[in-house]
């Protein structure tokens, strides 16, 4: 799996951490205080928004008079003390990222989570240090379903994108990995496990959690 390869890309929710269930408790409370029920099908229409577009798209759709900024000064805050107590790494993570550095394979993190959330995440997780670049998508014009992100990613490591692996667990990520000319391994979520079916279809490879990769290395 890893011949030929001078980098790996994780996302960060969903594929190297359990969180997101913080996300969905995040839209069904804050729809609640605004009034609203949460409507079917809305994780689909915002997993590969940025931060940023995830609160447009809400304001817009929701008609609510906050500012952008109020949005997701309000929804960080709500995430805040999960991810300092509660958001833990998939099954066999940090083990598969010190694999790849002991492989001297380089380590990026492409996510639409914020700066301070991500943080929080990997250091209490104890995997910040095995990062050698980490990118968000409020750095590129569009979100996961086109390969920005991963090519950002990919000049910052220094590496042909052709040398790239990513791991995700959204479909349109994996299009978006895959647009942009790089193997992708699809890692299950139960959030996303509706689209399952179609990501074992597209992806290179794909893994329930990364103790499957101990013999595929």
């Amino acid at each position: 799996m890893l011949q030929d390869i001078k980098a790996a890309i994780f996302d960060l929710d969903g594929t190297l951490v359990d969180s997101m269930w913080v996300w969905e408790k995040i839209d069904i409370d804050y729809l609640q205080l605004k009034g609203h029920e949460i409507p079917e099908g809305i994780r689909d229409d915002i997993a590969h928004l940025s931060f940023e577009e995830t609160a447009i798209y809400f304001k817009n759709r929701f008609n609510i008079e906050e500012s952008i900024e109020e949005i997701m000064e309000t929804w960080h805050n709500m995430a805040l003390d999960e991810y300092r107590t509660s958001v833990k790494l998939k099954a066999g993570a940090r083990e598969f990222l010190a694999l790849l550095k002991a492989k001297n394979i380089k380590i990026g993190l492409a996510t639409s989570n914020s700066s301070t959330l991500l943080e929080i995440a990997l250091k209490n997780n104890g995997i910040y240090e095995f990062f050698d670049v980490i990118t968000t998508t409020n750095e590129v014009s569009r979100g996961k379903d086109f390969p920005d992100v991963y090519l950002l990613t990919a000049e910052r490591l220094k590496v042909d994108p052709h040398q790239c692996i990513v791991f995700e667990d959204i479909l349109p990520a994996v299009l978006g990995a895959k647009a942009a000319g790089m193997k992708v391994v699809g890692v299950f979520d139960k959030a996303a496990q509706h689209q399952w079916s179609e990501i074992l279809s597209i992806a290179d490879k794909t893994i329930k959690d990364y103790n499957e990769l101990d013999l595929a290395v």
